[in-house]
């Protein structure tokens, strides 16, 4: 549990020595014996109680944090000891050295949580008042444990951490996405595979990945595994943590988690660019100091610090690359304006159509764009490859480019695209993407060099999937059912209107904003959470934007 030194852990010299006890088991309802481990101060007294789940294994906590083991994410358990916390890492049923069948956050482990917190409650080592804590999984299962609004349960800091299941991963608008297969395939050799032909626990016999493709609608399997179908419930304090970069996974979810709560909450969005940034910045301990530490110790100890009482929400604005509090989310006075998709060209970028995107609305007669796939050079995904062997992401895809900007544009807050498309197939799929392209000299742009760009949003749908559920949907951002898909007319013309992820972010005077819509992405663009081009994919599908089929991204842009 040794963490590398740091120059500002001079104020944090040990207070308390750290007592580890491994393999206590706690029985639950059905006798299903949960393993833990308790880290706590070697020292007579009651403290407050930080509570992990997980299937990752407390025998792995000795790991070093480093960002090559994204799983270990706990945060620094053994300053949190330092400070006066104790804390219980438990290796969720049917994981780890716990019995039972792993069911992946089904009702059986949310239960558990809600058994153990309340053995938690009776060790004389508690105060009485007990903290969610960790990334990912972990905040998952906080946001889930909090729901039942149990005895004892102070508050959560759900770091990382999805509330919808199906939106938030698995079905990205109702696209399939591979990650949680391959995570859960990683996972499985994890708990069963040790050195030297050594045996780890017993096989994870549930199967993950038969469920997830087989649920592709958002039934019930899903919603009793998402956390936002009751999110009214929660009663306890919550600071909910996401990072820019997670658009895959957690972003939406710590985002709409925070909208939706009732109960006394904060809001904070880091500048964490990838997977590897938010885990990174999960270890260090100058982060749990800052942003962490006030509120466990207002909630968990009843210390008079205030924490509550600044600003409910705090961003990192990219592009200016500073932090800023904001009094609400989204902001109110954040304007939403209409960027249409206008034919173009640009003349800045080598795409299939090189469109444009302007404040300006199009004519009556402004010409459609249309595209036809699969195209016959995407090679790994919708990327091919340029003439120097590298890959191209926007080469045969459609785009949509601003003129230069003439003065930094802030853009903070949800963002819709109002596409008004048809197609020749009776499904088809929207990818978008928000990049800030940079400059680019002349003399690159006539060698053909794409210019930089810098991915910024992110946004999906499948034309099927378009029914709404009005009471849930607003003008910021469309819900959809995913219960009642309905294929095209083809050569019908729909008005889709696609959520595309928050952002905080100034594109810089010079630089362009650039819209990218296909139907599909690539491992290469997205990593991890990309979405498997399937082979029923075949058409043509064309963007409509003339003054009657005006499409247009709506950005919320914050006046200067």
């Amino acid at each position: 549990m040794n963490h590398p030194a740091h120059p500002q852990d001079v104020a944090d010299q040990p207070r308390h020595g750290m007592k580890v006890e491994r393999g206590i088991t706690v029985t639950m309802r059905d006798g299903v014996r949960i393993s833990l481990c308790v880290y706590r101060p070697d020292a007579q007294g009651k403290y407050p109680t930080l509570f992990a789940a997980s299937p990752y294994q407390y025998e792995m906590d000795d790991v070093p944090a480093y960002p090559l083991f994204l799983w270990r994410e706990t945060g620094p358990v053994e300053w949190y000891i330092e400070q006066g916390y104790a804390y219980v890492h438990a290796d969720v049923r049917g994981s780890g050295q716990s019995e039972g069948e792993f069911s992946f956050m089904g009702k059986p482990e949310q239960e558990d949580y809600l058994e153990l917190i309340a053995w938690i409650l009776r060790q004389d080592w508690c105060n009485g008042r007990i903290g969610g804590i960790g990334q990912s999984y972990y905040a998952m299962a906080q946001w889930l444990m909090a729901t039942y609004a149990p005895p004892g349960l102070a508050c959560i800091i759900p770091y990382d951490g999805l509330v919808d299941q199906y939106r938030c991963s698995n079905y990205h608008g109702g696209i399939f996405c591979s990650y949680r297969s391959v995570w859960y395939t990683s996972l499985r050799a994890d708990n069963q595979h040790r050195p030297a032909g050594k045996k780890g626990r017993a096989p994870m016999r549930f199967d993950l990945v038969g469920a997830i493709t087989e649920h592709t609608l958002d039934d019930e399997f899903w919603r009793e595994r998402s956390p936002y179908w009751r999110l009214d419930k929660i009663k306890c304090p919550v600071l909910s943590i996401g990072h820019w970069g997670k658009m895959g996974l957690h972003l939406r979810g710590n985002i709409v988690g925070y909208e939706q709560l009732k109960s006394p909450k904060k809001l904070v969005v880091t500048g964490a660019r990838n997977t590897f940034e938010a885990h990174h910045m999960f270890d260090q301990v100058d982060f749990h100091r800052k942003e962490c530490l006030p509120f466990y110790d207002l909630h968990l100890k009843g210390a008079n610090n205030a924490f509550m009482d600044a600003a409910p929400v705090k961003v990192f604005v990219r592009g200016a690359n500073v932090w800023r509090s904001e009094e609400e989310w989204p902001p109110a006075r954040a304007k939403m304006t209409p960027f249409y998709l206008r034919r173009g060209p640009s003349g800045s970028v080598t795409s299939l159509n090189d469109g444009a995107l302007s404040t300006q609305a199009p004519s009556p007669d402004e010409p459609a764009t249309s595209y036809t796939y699969p195209d016959w050079e995407w090679v790994n995904g919708v990327v091919v490859t340029g003439p120097d062997g590298r890959p191209d992401f926007t080469k045969r895809v459609l785009t949509f480019t601003t003129a230069p900007l003439g003065a930094d544009l802030e853009v903070t807050g949800p963002i819709v695209l109002k596409l008004f498309a048809s197609s020749t197939a009776i499904d088809t799929q929207f990818i978008v993407k928000l990049s800030d392209q940079n400059p680019q000299d002349d003399a690159a742009r006539k060698s053909g060099a794409q210019p930089a760009h810098t991915p910024v949003s992110k946004g999906w749908l499948k034309a099927s999937h378009r029914e709404k559920d009005l009471q849930r949907s607003t003008e910021m951002r469309p819900f959809y059912t995913h219960a009642n898909p309905q294929p095209l007319t083809p050569g019908e013309i729909y008005q889709f209107d696609i959520e595309v992820l928050p952002v905080s972010y100034v594109f810089k005077k010079g630089h362009r904003i650039r819209l990218e819509i296909v139907n599909g992405d690539s491992p290469i663009t997205d990593g991890v959470f990309n979405h498997p081009y399937h082979p029923t994919q075949m058409g043509t599908d064309t963007i409509h934007h003339d003054a009657v089929h005006a499409s247009c991204i709506l950005l919320p842009v914050i006046a200067s």
